[in-house]
């Protein structure tokens, strides 16, 4: 069994969930051979499937008044392999002691890096093995394209259908794509708990002020699906950016103004009296599961929890660096799993707001669980059967990979014998131009 070690990049808590979901897949006596290595405090995140003895916080990697060169010096000092390198810099100096002194103590077979190109440098020039972690967006700098020809492989915590077109072959070729990450949640919840979950949000003072009386009026209108005539939507944000999708509240109110509209997630003060709910939630499953729009940026966490599911997806893109979002968000509404800020207010003045005509507007929606694997497991599951069910007998791509792990001695015998055969590469394969 191999010891993986996993670092974990500090904007934002996305990549230590992602740490946190792909650990959960491990079998028990596995799971507690994994590292984190993470710059985040334990307030800013505090791991669920493994111990805080397994993680390593690291010292941080800002620039310092006493470092000789900043991060991103001038062409004469800056490194074309690098995003980000100061020169003198004490605390990246800790940092990169503590990762590799890490490495050799807890004797780490394989690192896996989401993400940093410094890190996965540092890893090649010490001759560690790494998988780098490929999130979405145009990244075909000298920086990354270093940092993805010095890696065994390549994860996208994605699906293939929604790689960019833009993508370079050879970066394809090198990807294991993992789906998107499932976290299944072990209670299922009806339409009508999650009317009385909206209910309780009402009475325990979390509703905008101007609105408070909203709820509890159109109850008897919300208690029965097939005929409610308020829909209910659902805006999904992240701590990461919600600027763009906040500002896009006034005039959603004006397109709805009868809507039941719940904000999860930050939201600014001035905008909180176009909402009726205004909190955050520990789990949005329900909210997924029964609203009838769900409008949200295109962070990888938020998309998989709702890309299985059938409210139709508003996608609002966060601008981030390498057009991550947008990228996403292009994906998906050329896959028929969302629409666009644009094409949502056309169709719902050509519709009149009818979620039914939004909804068959959105074609393929999928069954509300993952059924691929890396091995292209042939899916023969009907969907009467249920997740757990689903998932005992076909094993998703990110939980195929992460027992792949488990099951050789050895990083080459890994690599030799089970990465390479489902890239469909050798170790001696080329980059064709």
């Amino acid at each position: 069994m191999m010891r993986i070690g996993y670092y974990a990049h500090h904007h934002g808590s996305g990549h230590c969930r992602q740490a946190d979901k792909l650990a959960a897949l491990l079998p028990n006596d596995a799971r507690a051979q994994l590292t984190v290595f993470t710059s985040l405090d334990i307030n800013s995140y505090r791991f669920t499937a493994i111990d805080e003895q397994q993680t390593i916080r690291l010292n941080a990697e800002d620039e310092r008044p006493d470092d000789i060169l900043a991060g991103r010096a001038g062409q004469y000092w800056q490194p074309a392999s690098l995003h980000y390198s100061p020169v003198g810099n004490s605390d990246i100096q800790k940092r990169s002691h503590q990762i590799l002194d890490t490495i050799f103590q807890r004797k780490i077979d394989l690192m896996i890096i989401d993400v940093s190109v410094e890190v996965a440098m540092l890893c090649r020039a010490a001759s560690i093995p790494y998988l780098y972690v490929r999130l979405p967006g145009i990244r075909d700098d000298a920086p990354h394209l270093g940092a993805f020809a010095g890696a065994l492989a390549l994860l996208a915590p994605y699906p293939k259908a929604l790689e960019s077109t833009q993508t370079s072959e050879w970066i394809c070729n090198k990807t294991l794509y993992l789906d998107f990450i499932y976290s299944q949640k072990s209670e299922s919840y009806t339409y009508e708990s999650f009317i009385n979950i909206l209910a309780k949000l009402s009475v325990g003072g979390e509703i905008s002020a101007p609105k408070s009386t909203r709820l509890p009026s159109n109850k008897a209108q919300l208690t029965d699906k097939s005929g409610a005539t308020t829909p209910i939507i659902t805006v999904i944000k992240g701590y990461g950016g919600h600027k763009a999708i906040d500002e896009k509240l006034p005039e959603l109110r004006s397109l709805l103004p009868n809507a039941l509209i719940i904000s999860l997630g930050p939201i600014d003060d001035d905008k909180r009296c176009y909402v009726d709910i205004s909190t955050e939630v520990d789990d949005v499953t329900p909210f997924i599961c029964h609203s009838d729009y769900l409008m949200m940026a295109c962070g990888l966490n938020a998309v998989a929890q709702a890309y299985h599911y059938d409210a139709p997806l508003i996608v609002v893109p966060d601008d981030r660096p390498h057009n991550e979002q947008a990228v996403m968000a292009e994906a998906l509404v050329a896959q028929n799993k969302a629409l666009n800020w644009q094409q949502f207010k056309t169709l719902m003045s050509v519709n009149n707001g009818q979620s039914e005509s939004i909804a068959q507007t959105i074609h393929g929606r999928s069954k509300p669980y993952p059924t691929t694997s890396v091995d292209s497991i042939e899916e023969n599951n009907s969907e009467e059967n249920s997740i757990e069910e689903i998932n005992a007998v076909t094993p998703t791509a990110a939980q195929a990979f992460m027992h792949s792990t488990t099951a050789y001695p050895t990083t080459k015998r890994w690599f030799e014998n089970w990465l390479l055969p489902r890239l469909n590469l050798t170790s001696e394969s080329t980059i064709k131009n």
